[in-house]
């Protein structure tokens, strides 16, 4: 088995490196984490970053293994559905789920970022540096080049083994692709949309100005905006929108009364208690919106890429934390199996996980259309209804792909896409042909009706795709 006493440099302090460290740190490796940042728990930085992140079962069973669910749960803020807001400014909640007790949180990135660290420092075989920025890394050497801010040098650390947890932007992924030592694989796709970060700032009681326990969703067709609620009464605000397409871009937002002629037609309700929208809008940065796949996410036994430098995906899931929380789950259990050396760990660890992330990487861009579109739309609207009404009357037999991907963390994300999709197109396709419908007088033996039709539909569905070759 991989000796114990190695030294393990993890660049990178963010979300997954910091839970990475602890966990590394309580299995009894020497770690040392490099991250190019200040301490975020010494100054007051957002890095660009969403403030706040939907965080759900999948990271939390993370959070399980490293013994912090309690403290973790101190900082969520329950969100049971999506509050949908209409032109008018009239609001209906639909639900995540059928059943009672499930539900996302919102959270915020630095609360939780600040604690991961704190907890991994208690461990005193876990050292963390800030101001040290990552220029490159000799994968085939096991070293990287570090440039401290805070002196102006550079420096060379040697480790046994690196692991990259620095993102979307990822030094060592460049290092990979540069260096032309293997046939490394590379997709960066963008979206044609852009997004910018707002607020609903609190009541002066320090009460919210909007239902605080959902997800906020104003839902346009070709863009929209997004809240989610912070600890502190405020409302985090993200408007997606195309950077060129449609009457208002944000190509072409560039002054004040065009901003507020936008808001006005498109988001009434919202401007009503944004006065700070302006401030806001032309202060914060817009920024792009990508999925990044790649492989192999190791070289040998020396590296490895984790989380977003792996794999970073579009944010409308809400899975991006969640999925990079899993990467440490999957990892450690990988480490459980005692094999021989890293190299083989690292193969395990990327032949179990790489088809999940590229999974929810899709399902992250299907999620996109349905939150700016399709949840306006009366078919998709009567196919929530009966979904929440299967998982109400049938908890334990019944899963809509939201819940499959969102609360059964037991079930691999690429499981739960191709059954939550063939579900889907069941579902859609028996709705237009009215071979089922939703009435408001339905007992529970019409709704065992329908939820054998659409097990039996979904079946075929998945063998039409299994003949097909599409899994």
């Amino acid at each position: 088995m991989a000796h114990k006493k190695q030294n393990i440099l993890i660049i990178g302090a963010g979300l997954c490196g910091s839970l990475l460290a602890l966990r590394l740190g309580q299995r009894g490796y020497n770690v040392n984490v490099y991250e190019k940042r200040p301490d975020l728990r010494k100054v007051n930085i957002s890095a660009g970053r969403s403030i706040n992140l939907a965080f759900s079962n999948r990271g939390n069973k993370a959070m399980k293994l490293v013994g912090m669910e309690d403290k973790v749960k101190a900082l969520c803020i329950p969100m049971n559905g999506r509050m949908i807001h209409d032109e008018h400014g009239n609001t209906f909640q639909s639900n995540y789920s059928g059943r009672a007790h499930e539900h996302i949180n919102s959270i915020s990135r630095g609360a939780l970022n600040a604690l991961l660290l704190d907890e991994a420092e208690k461990h005193e075989n876990v050292n963390i540096y800030f101001n040290k920025k990552c220029k490159s890394v000799n994968f085939v050497k096991t070293t990287a080049l570090f440039k401290d801010y805070n002196s102006k040098t550079e420096f060379i650390e040697d480790a046994d083994l690196i692991i990259a947890t620095d993102g979307a932007g990822s030094a060592m992924r460049k290092s990979y692709y540069l260096g032309k030592k293997f046939l490394f694989s590379f997709s960066q796709d963008y979206l044609t949309h852009g997004y910018k970060e707002l607020s609903i700032l609190p009541n002066e009681n320090g009460s919210y100005k909007a239902y605080k326990n959902a997800l906020h969703i104003w839902p346009r067709g070709s863009f929209m905006l997004i809240a989610l609620p912070n600890l502190d009464g405020s409302f985090t605000v993200t408007l997606f929108l195309s950077y060129n397409e449609g009457k208002y871009n944000f190509n072409n937002l560039t002054n004040e009364a065009i901003v507020l002629e936008f808001f006005k037609e498109a988001f009434p309700d919202a401007l009503a208690i944004m006065p700070n929208l302006l401030d806001d809008f032309f202060k914060n940065p817009t920024s792009p919106l990508g999925t990044i796949k790649c492989s192999p996410w190791h070289y040998k036994g020396n590296t490895l890429l984790m989380g977003d430098s792996a794999h970073a995906i579009v944010p409308f899931y809400g899975q991006g934390m969640n999925a990079s929380f899993e990467d440490v789950v999957t990892f450690d259990q990988v480490l459980d199996q005692n094999l021989d050396n890293w190299e083989d760990i690292f193969k395990t660890y990327e032949k179990n996980r790489k088809k999940n992330t590229d999974a929810i990487a899709d399902l992250a861009i299907d999620n996109f259309h349905e939150m700016k579109d399709h949840v306006a739309n009366p078919i998709f609207q009567e196919k929530r209804k009966l979904e929440m009404a299967l998982e109400k009357a049938f908890p334990d037999e019944y899963a809509s792909k939201y819940s499959l991907v969102t609360f059964n963390e037991h079930i691999s994300y690429n499981e739960a896409m191709l059954k939550g999709r063939a579900q889907d197109k069941a579902i859609l396709n028996m709705l237009s042909d009215q071979d089922i419908s939703m009435t408001p007088d339905m007992t529970k033996e019409d709704l065992k009706i329908i939820l054998n039709k659409v097990i039996q539909e979904t079946e075929t569905v998945l063998e039409d795709d299994r003949i097909a070759g599409l899994h």
